[in-house]
């Protein structure tokens, strides 16, 4: 049977053809992007079709021009209804082999196959990780992936996207960060692989599709002798043990003790069984040593199921924190000389490329959490990414490339659309956190606010990151909460940190705020 040939870019200006599915230049320009990259094959003994995806093309050693397919609907087993429920007709397995290799290698039913990640880590500890991943497409998996990926204090350098809705491929070059970051790799894996789709499914009559229920919010309650730069310490514990803040309450008592109170969920899903609140309970006080007088885990109450509310600003203030207008205004705080040079983000709308994409060429100064902004944008916005390019960094500066469709599948033609899409993504990316100093009656409060995703999901490691440049800057935390307040846009989750006024460091003084913020804020950004 002959192998039919795909859309195929050539000429003097191709450079190279890109997994994505697209053609950049020597200087990553996108020229051209493939239409569709679907295929048939039809069996000549029976005529029937099979419908598979180009993933990639290539020459074989004997010279010969190949390209690797993998079929669109991957059959597993069909059922038939019967008196007694559903029993089995027929199983299938994957007997695809292409250049004498198996390109998928399956696993029992239900459980994702193995090489839906692959994770290909540096020579040495400067050369980024690479991170495959090849599964079935869902809405919002890119959002995930990045969320997981930031989670775990790695920062990607560099992104290629590719599918057509139904598998994708994507592949993140990534860099632990800051580099003393220790990365659980095979931890990693196990949470990519829990948000992709498996490969694998059992259909049953009359099934209903439901959503994944939130997971369950545990209290961790810890005593300690109250020191400087103790939650940042035990925050840096939690991440080890992949423990995710959903809301904390550090209350200090005149004995110069704190019970700190830690809203959390288990990103291993293993919360629930004894051996792992024991794990975890002992993991703590061993890790803080004498700081530690004791620690206590149970599932929260029906009461934290939902962390909002937020007491009231003043206007000023929340108009700083959470304004959808912010690209022209100028911030409470001064910033330093080379944050006020930043160059605004732009993004340029282009549907003249392909005839059913909408071409997205952004270019903006980057940052840490850059690629799960924009992803989050797209899941958000119901937008779908086909083809997506997120190059290095040159100079602090990034450039990327995304094709893009509406949810119903048709360009972005509309100029509000346009336009509104334009500002929310430049608005993003020059203020993705909000962080302000205000007073609180005679005290000083450190205020950090991030959007929360429509799914209730709020920004990993702010937390983390927000602690650890309080203590390189050896400001005292008296007290700290984490709530969620709603706007008329969106929901933001809120940072509030009220600090200890410091002889060194006297908080009433403009310039101490400001180098406060401007602290914060570039730690949060990765600069």
């Amino acid at each position: 049977m002959p192998i039919p040939k795909p859309m195929c870019f050539t000429g003097a200006d191709a450079y190279k053809i890109v997994n994505a599915g697209f053609v950049v230049d020597e200087r990553g320009k996108v020229l051209t992007a493939s239409r569709d990259r679907l295929t048939t094959l039809v069996d000549p003994a029976n005529n029937l079709p099979l419908e598979c995806v180009v993933r990639r093309e290539f020459t074989s050693s004997q010279g010969d021009d190949c390209l690797l397919l993998y079929p669109v609907d991957m059959p597993v087993q069909i059922v038939k209804n019967t008196i007694d429920g559903c029993s089995v007709l027929h199983k299938f397995h994957s007997q695809f082999s292409f250049v004498h290799k198996p390109p998928l290698q399956l696993s029992i039913m239900g459980i994702p196959w193995d090489d839906g990640v692959v994770i290909q880590q540096g020579k040495n500890p400067t050369e980024p990780c690479i991170i495959t991943v090849n599964c079935p497409d869902k809405a919002g998996l890119g959002c995930d992936l990045c969320r997981i990926i930031l989670e775990f204090g790695l920062r990607i350098t560099r992104a290629d996207i590719s599918t057509d809705g139904r598998w994708c491929y994507i592949v993140y070059w990534v860099l632990p960060h800051p580099a003393s970051v220790k990365i659980d790799w095979e931890s990693l894996k196990t949470r990519l692989l829990s948000v992709c789709p498996s490969c694998l499914f059992s259909y049953h009559f009359n099934q209903l599709s439901t959503s994944p229920s939130p997971p369950p919010i545990y209290l961790l309650k810890v005593w300690c002798v109250d020191q400087k730069g103790l939650l940042h310490d035990i925050n840096e514990i939690l991440c080890n043990l992949e423990l995710i803040i959903q809301g904390v309450k550090a209350m200090p008592t005149p004995d110069g003790r704190v019970l700190d109170m830690f809203f959390i969920t288990d990103g291993m899903e293993l919360l629930h069984t004894k051996k792992r609140q024991d794990y975890v309970c002992k993991y703590l006080m061993d890790a803080l040593g004498e700081r530690c007088i004791s620690s206590e885990l149970q599932l929260a109450g029906p009461e934290y199921g939902h962390l909002q509310g937020f007491s009231s600003l003043p206007p000023a203030f929340a108009e700083e924190l959470f304004s959808s207008e912010l690209l022209d205004k100028v911030s409470l705080h001064p910033l330093s000389q080379d944050m006020k040079t930043l160059k605004t983000p732009t993004v340029i709308v282009d549907n003249s490329l392909s005839p059913v994409h909408t071409l997205l060429q952004i270019q903006c100064v980057d940052q840490k959490g850059l690629c799960y902004d924009i992803m989050r944008i797209s899941k958000d916005s119901d937008m779908k990414v086909a083809f997506g390019r997120f190059s290095s960094s040159v100079e602090g500066f990034r450039n990327i490339d995304l094709f893009v469709q509406q949810n119903d599948g048709k360009k972005i033609i509309d100029p509000d659309s346009q336009k509104t899409l334009c500002s929310c993504l430049k608005e993003e990316m020059l203020h993705p956190l909000r962080v302000i100093i205000v007073n609180r009656g005679p005290d000083t409060e450190l205020l950090v606010a991030n959007p929360v995703e429509l799914s209730g999901k709020g920004r990993p490691r702010v937390f983390y990151d927000v602690t650890l440049a309080l203590k390189a800057l050896g400001v005292c935390i008296f007290s700290a909460e984490v709530v969620r307040h709603s706007t008329q846009e969106r929901q933001w989750e809120v940072y509030r940190f009220l600090l200890e006024e410091n002889r060194n460091f006297p908080l009433t003084r403009s310039q101490t705020r400001s180098q406060i913020v401007d602290k914060v804020r570039r730690t949060l950004m990765g600069w």
